[in-house]
């Protein structure tokens, strides 16, 4: 077997394979024999039909199967003779021509981009130092009440945060445009749901009110006929209502597992819950960090063939995610530069921590592992039910270690960089990352 390379543009490579001649021939021949023994033509007893026969018939099927097995099974060893690492399946083009004794073929792929890990030091990082205060807890307890709250008919004229319920109709130019129809549309006055300058305009309207509301849509509004263009909606207040929020007390509490009715015991596990998620984002928001530290010092070429790959996983993910709703989205509603920017980011990234695992010879400690799954699995009802489940299944369980792995590495890159602690409060590092 002779193998050649050729570079093409970027990271592709074409290369060319001659297979021996003499070798595949012999198999032919073989393969032919073999068949003669029990071979069936019309005039002649079953193996009793001459090779020569069989040549003609099925000589250049038999000459086709052996010359596919063999690119199958040589193009392991050719990359492997030119110490290539292929990203993705090749496209083989196949080089036959038997009068000349010619078996080869040329195989173009895109290889692994080389890579040459460098320094972090110089790079800084900045780590959020936050507390979970009482007024972090007082806003999360009113979260609740709002979440639970309900609503009750009045007969007043509208205020910020009542809830409407409409009927409209919308106009642009004086026609009426697609869309712009509602009935019993239930709208809550400062939520922002509707066009902006559209809710402040139903504050001191009553049941039965009438008015005219005029607006503009934003020049980034989603449905591009109607962006910058000024509208009017003919709107009917059919109702007025609002909000009731429960008492923070031993019903409303006793809905989360405090069955005692304890207050103060209810406001500790806010606060541990709080506590927890504060810790998660502030490891979230110094990873991030460390990840663009580590591209910006690694500028990669991305093979096509991963980018192709990491895009329809991120768009399977995203179907998966819309659960019901995803039936009313077909995937070419999700285009490919939808997904671009994140999937290049998480190939290159996936490529240089895997460089960095394998120089540092970096693993998962197993008693960290069982750490982080039990962490995780405190929020469930029944933790212990979520850990058996993991360790019931390798699969499962590698998506831990996994996780657990790429804390190491963050760790072994921070030694690098040079950390600043930065005073922060709870609401805006959760801002922040929204």
């Amino acid at each position: 077997m002779q193998v050649s390379v050729e570079t093409g543009d970027g990271l592709t490579r074409r290369l060319r394979v001659e297979l021996p001649a003499e070798e595949i021939e012999q198999e032919i021949e073989k393969r032919l024999q073999n068949y003669a023994r029990s071979a069936r033509l019309p005039g002649f007893r079953p193996g009793k039909v001459p090779l020569r026969m069989l040549r003609q018939r099925y000589g250049d099927s038999v000459r086709l199967e052996v010359f596919g097995e063999r690119i199958e099974a040589s193009f392991p060893q050719a990359i492997a003779e030119a110490e290539l690492r292929p990203a993705g399946r090749p496209d083989i083009e196949p080089d036959l021509d038997r009068d000349a004794g010619r078996y080869a073929y040329l195989a173009e792929f895109e290889v692994m981009p080389e890579l040459t890990l460098t320094s972090l030091d110089g790079q800084s990082v900045r780590r959020p130092q936050v507390e979970v205060t009482e007024a972090d807890v007082d806003e999360t307890l009113e979260r609740i009440r709002q979440q639970r709250k309900r609503w009750e008919p009045v007969e007043r004229v509208a205020a910020s945060g009542d809830r409407l319920s409409l009927d409209f109709e919308g106009f642009i130019d004086g026609e009426p445009f697609a869309g712009g129809r509602g009935e019993g549309v239930q709208l809550e006055i400062g939520s922002g749901r509707f066009i902006p300058g559209f809710e402040e305009q139903l504050i001191g309207t009553a049941v039965g009110d009438k008015p005219v509301v005029e607006v503009t849509f934003p020049e980034d509004y989603q449905q591009t006929a109607l962006a910058g263009r000024s509208a009017r909606f003919d709107v009917v207040v059919k109702r007025v209502e609002e909000p009731i929020l429960p008492a923070l007390d031993a019903d409303l509490i006793a809905e989360f597992g405090v069955e005692d009715g304890d207050v103060e015991r209810f406001r500790a596990d806010v606060r541990a819950n709080l506590e927890r998620e504060l810790a998660q984002r502030v490891k979230a928001r110094v990873k991030e960090q460390v990840m663009d530290a580590l591209l910006e010092a690694h500028p990669l070429p991305i093979p096509a063939a991963l980018l192709a790959d990491e895009i329809d996983s991120l768009r399977q993910m995203t179907m998966r995610n819309l659960g019901g709703a995803g039936s009313q989205i077909s995937e070419s509603k999700l285009p490919d530069e939808l997904f671009a920017d994140n999937a290049r980011r998480r190939v290159a990234l996936g490529l240089i921590i895997a460089e960095v695992i394998k120089q540092q010879e970096l693993s998962p400690d197993p008693e960290r592992v069982r750490a982080a799954l039990e962490e995780m699995a405190a929020s469930y009802d029944d933790p212990q039910a979520v850990i058996d489940h993991y360790y019931a299944d390798r699969q499962r369980l590698a998506s831990i270690e996994s996780m657990v792995l790429e804390d190491v590495v963050v760790e072994h890159l921070l030694e690098q960089l040079q950390v600043t602690d930065e005073p922060i409060s709870f609401s805006e590092l959760t801002a922040q990352q929204q």
